[in-house]
């Protein structure tokens, strides 16, 4: 492993660079130089601390060069601090519109609440009391996914010879069913809600909207207007089998309350569409309005989604396409989730029995 050397322009420094030959690429910076005279005893020191870093990272490098077709990792690759592995593996298999992955991360760390862990500590009992954790605070599908991201991250650092053997690997990511059914709206309080007035005009177009989109609170609150283009909405979830975002078709209401939300703001039609309080305060501004439209039901925003899943479900929308306007790559969501629990009307159910006069049978 050769390490070159040059002047900088001014020629009071030594550059110092790695050298692997002579074509384009093949000599990148080591990001250490040297004073070429010190002018005092400071400058003196730095140039000794910079060539003992100089030649540890040139012993590291043949090291790593040694160690090419052996499974022999050298000790220097690894961090020393597996909260530092586990960010960075985010960084690098973030994908836009996904956020379980961050949040994964976000949620260890407030259980392990510490800055540092090695990997030493993570431990299959350690993974058992995360699992918990994420069992007791939150409900649904959400514990599954934030554990089986954590499970992605385990198994790629067993991979990188960070544990033997895989802590997770008798540890199944779980679901947490919520035994309170969410309520949903129905057509006609479809309509209750746009003839109401609401007291945060802002809050009503942006739930209207989602009721007749489908997208989540954290969508339409960072919902720009660069993501509308005429009668599409071009969302930020991206499909996985085309690798494309996912292009949905505004119904008429929808594009009427972007047409209000433009009348409001005419000059302003950049950045994000909604001006919108906290989740907490919206959710506030909605169950106010809700109770004004005369709905007794406990309406959130999350209520939205599936509202518009059902109403397309009750006109016999088939399930694929429900499900690619949800954003989903398979239709199991929709299944599972996105469905009705309670029966709309009873009496016309029951109405589609055998009829015939009972005074006749008697």
């Amino acid at each position: 492993m050769n390490i070159g050397e040059k002047l900088n322009r001014k020629g009071d420094k030594i550059l110092y660079f790695y050298d692997y030959g002579r074509k384009r690429g093949q000599r990148p910076s080591t990001g250490i130089f040297t004073y070429v005279n010190p002018k005092n005893q400071e400058q003196r020191n730095f140039n000794k601390e910079a060539l003992k870093i100089l030649e540890t990272k040139k012993s590291q490098l043949t090291i790593e060069q040694q160690s090419i077709g052996t499974p022999i990792i050298p000790t220097h690759k690894f961090k020393a601090n597996f909260l530092e592995y586990y960010e960075e593996y985010v960084k690098l298999n973030k994908r836009r519109g996904s956020r379980h992955l961050e949040n994964s991360f976000t949620q260890f760390k407030e259980f392990v609440n510490i800055d540092f862990i090695p990997p030493v500590d993570i431990t299959e009992n350690l993974c058992t009391r995360f699992r918990r954790y994420l069992l007791d605070k939150f409900t649904g599908e959400t514990p599954a996914n934030y554990y089986s991201r954590f499970k992605w991250v385990i198994k790629a650092a067993t991979k990188d010879k960070y544990f033997s053997d895989n802590p997770t690997e008798d540890i199944a990511a779980q679901s947490n069913p919520s035994s309170k059914l969410k309520d949903n709206l129905e057509e006609e309080e479809y309509i209750a809600l746009l003839k109401t007035p609401c007291f945060n005009q802002q809050v009503k177009l942006a739930f209207l909207f989602s009721c007749y989109t489908g997208l989540r609170w954290v969508d339409v609150k960072r919902l720009e207007w660069l993501d509308l283009i005429g009668r599409k909405l071009v969302t930020r979830i991206i499909q996985k089998k085309t690798g494309k975002p996912v292009v949905l078709t505004l119904h008429p209401v929808a594009l009427a309350i972007l047409q209000q939300v433009r009348n409001m703001a005419p000059y302003e039609c950049t950045g994000r569409v909604f001006d919108l309080p906290t989740a907490d305060g919206a959710n506030k501004v909605l169950q106010q309005w809700v109770c004004d439209a005369g709905i007794n039901k406990h309406i959130t925003w999350s209520c939205a989604r599936l509202s518009f899943s059902i109403l397309l479900k009750d006109q016999n929308v088939d399930d694929p396409t429900i499900a690619y306007l949800l954003g989903h790559t398979t239709t199991e969501q929709v299944q599972k989730t996105y469905k009705r629990h309670r029966p709309k009307d009873q009496e016309e159910a029951i109405g589609h029995l055998p009829s015939f006069k009972i005074t006749s049978f008697i």
